[in-house]
């Protein structure tokens, strides 16, 4: 089966800017979040040599998520402004690779490349690897959608299937939202079921299953998790609420622009040498010579679109 890499944008930009210490073009431009990104990106391409790749960013606009709890993500530290000078120039590098992008006001990266894996997989048939270091996407795993989560750096990934999230969290991709709902998240500043903890908020779920079914069999939990489940049964479900990434965003995948050969190389090239990525102008070429060769074969079987 063909293959799609779906780029959750800001993740990746995030932790490229962590990843790198910070270095600067001769013209003085920083530019380590904008190496990080494409290192990755070129990486990425020549590891899993996908037919197709999208990516998606985050918008400016509030989401559904802020405007039903303003405090959403409130305990985040914003990133230094040396960050965001570098995010044109990603956007830059994406757009000159031919990538489309896919984004929405009123959703997060996190719903749109749901959304589109989902698209992959019914509509098309295609395997979907999510690129991203967030693993609240962990809840998108299937038999055909996978989440690609780097380490060490960015140029290494492991792979989460299904096995992968169970062996992560003793839960399976579609009780991630669930477990969220009980034991919370502090990074999204989700609150839970306050009291409830990892341990047990894995011994329910693996018991029951869902946090609905969780309610059914209230009866049958006793002790201090069944008062803090009966005090704040609201919390655990609006909880749940907004840590579910939507698969139903209204986006379209359209799939032929996705090819993955369908850049320039030149220009490419010229935007690396610009920035002095040097190194990665190799890289290219590496990929550039695969898909030249995967090219020329599906054209004489008449099978490339």
């Amino acid at each position: 089966m063909e293959k799609l890499i779906l780029i959750d944008g800001n993740a990746i930009m995030h932790r490229a800017f962590h990843a790198y210490p910070p270095f600067k073009t001769k013209e003085g431009e920083l530019v380590n979040a904008v190496y990080g990104f494409a290192s990755m990106l070129l990486s990425i391409i020549n590891n899993e040599r996908p037919r197709y790749i999208a990516v998606s960013f985050d918008t400016k606009a509030k989401t559904f998520r802020h405007e039903e709890y303003t405090e959403y993500k409130a305990t985040r530290t914003k990133a230094p402004d040396e960050f965001y000078a570098q995010i044109p120039k990603i956007r830059d590098l994406v757009k000159i690779f031919n990538i489309p992008i896919y984004e929405m006001d009123g959703y997060e990266a996190d719903d749109v490349l749901g959304t589109l894996a989902c698209q992959a997989e019914k509509e098309n048939d295609i395997i979907s690897y999510i690129v991203t270091g967030d693993m609240d996407s962990l809840q998108l795993v299937t038999e055909k959608t996978f989440v690609l989560s780097p380490i060490k750096g960015l140029n290494e990934y492991k792979i989460y299937d299904r096995k992968g999230v169970f062996e992560k969290h003793g839960l399976y991709p579609e009780q991630v939202a669930d477990m969220k709902g009980l034991k919370g998240d502090s990074s999204d500043n989700i609150k839970g079921v306050q009291g409830i903890g990892e341990k047990t908020t894995q011994r329910l779920l693996q018991k029951y299953g869902h946090i609905e079914d969780i309610y059914e069999h209230l009866d049958e939990i006793e002790g201090k998790a069944g008062t803090l489940l009966r005090d704040q049964k609201t919390e655990a479900f609006f909880s749940k609420r907004l840590a579910t990434i939507i698969k139903e965003v209204p986006i379209k995948l359209e799939i032929d622009k996705c090819i993955t050969s369908d850049y320039d190389i030149n220009e490419i090239e010229k935007f690396l040498e610009e920035l002095e990525f040097k190194s990665l102008v190799k890289k290219l070429k590496v990929i550039n010579d695969y898909y030249l060769v995967k090219n020329k074969h599906e054209i004489s079987q008449g099978t490339l679109f």
